[in-house]
């Protein structure tokens, strides 16, 4: 699990915004164009971040029946297609943004504001990666202790060598290790949260551009 983040990916590309004036200057588009294509694409977006909100709905139910079954290869097998559902929604993102640079459209302002929502799409995937690398490792205070290296001297009695530590270790480091785990998994969610606010406002924004577009 500490791989989890490297097992889901999304697609990103910074060179759609260099591209923008370039595309875009000296240009004239048409209008008709416009008004007859550019909702159907921002429909087409809804309906991927709708697919993306599935996917998210599938990794988080994944992954708790793996946190009560622990099975390892069919949660693996999960990430895989996550990752394959992610990866290709982004690259359909990435190709609307071209065509909204293309001088058929100029339309760098909606390439901009699908830009905006594949950053928070990443980072948002990149927290629920930490989420769920945190609640597998659980708090340091209530892992399992590893009795590999203990002296069995019967099949049920065993000396443990954790027991100094139990009993001696000061109390408060546990609980400082325990603090820092908290904060960062509340931090993680939080971030999520916030993610998916932005992410939202945005998708508010698109579909008024639909509405205007068509009200024209």
């Amino acid at each position: 699990m500490e791989d989890f983040e490297k097992k889901l990916s999304i697609a990103d590309s910074m060179e759609t915004e260099e591209r923008a004036n370039e595309n875009c200057s000296g240009s004239s588009s048409s209008s008709s164009i416009k008004d007859n294509k550019i909702p159907d694409l921002l429909r087409r977006f809804l309906d991927i971040q709708e697919r993306r909100a599935q996917a998210y709905a599938k990794l988080k139910k994944g992954f708790s029946d793996y946190m009560v079954s622990g099975g390892e290869l069919a949660y693996q097998q999960l990430c895989n297609e996550i990752t394959v559902e992610f990866n290709d929604c982004s690259k359909q993102v990435l190709e609307m943004e071209s065509l909204f640079l293309n001088p058929d459209y100029c339309r760098a302002d909606l390439a901009q504001l699908l830009r905006a929502v594949q950053t928070q799409e990443k980072e948002k995937l990149h927290l629920t990666a930490k989420i769920q690398v945190l609640k597998k490792a659980g708090r340091p205070s209530e892992r399992l202790v590893n009795h590999e290296n203990c002296k069995f001297k019967k099949p049920m009695e065993h000396e443990c060598v954790h027991l100094h530590e139990i009993t001696e270790a000061a109390g408060t480091e546990e609980a400082e290790a325990d603090a820092e785990y908290d904060n960062a998994l509340n931090e993680a969610i939080r971030g999520v949260q916030d993610a998916v606010t932005t992410i939202n406002e945005h998708l508010e924004e698109v579909r008024y551009e639909i509405e205007a577009l068509e009200a024209q």
